[in-house]
């Protein structure tokens, strides 16, 4: 996550490669946490599948426009709008993470 919203905030306006591996590191690393709270009983609780799920299309959202920025970045084609919408949904799957409860 820092590495995306912190690429974005830097003010740079196109994608750069730590924000494509870091939106690529933030689908894995969810994957693997929420595998392993589901998979843990001494937790005492399961996660909310609603909001693993709205986080997990976000976070697919994200590694999307990151892919294809670079993509159009490395061709010379610079699109500001698609480094503004993945530093923007990666900013609100913070925001959904922090703030639905």
């Amino acid at each position: 996550m820092a590495a995306v919203v912190g690429g974005y905030v830097a003010g740079q306006p196109k994608v750069s490669e730590p924000m494509v591996w870091g939106a690529r590191a933030q689908i894995i690393t969810g994957l693997i946490l929420v595998g392993m709270a589901s998979a843990i009983d001494s937790i005492g609780k399961e996660p909310d599948n609603a909001k693993v799920g709205v986080k997990l299309v976000i976070a697919i959202l994200v590694a999307a426009f990151a892919e294809m920025g670079r993509a159009d970045a490395k061709r010379g084609n610079d699109i500001a709008w698609m480094t503004h919408a993945a530093g923007g949904l990666a900013i609100v799957n913070v925001l959904v993470a922090v703030l639905w409860t």
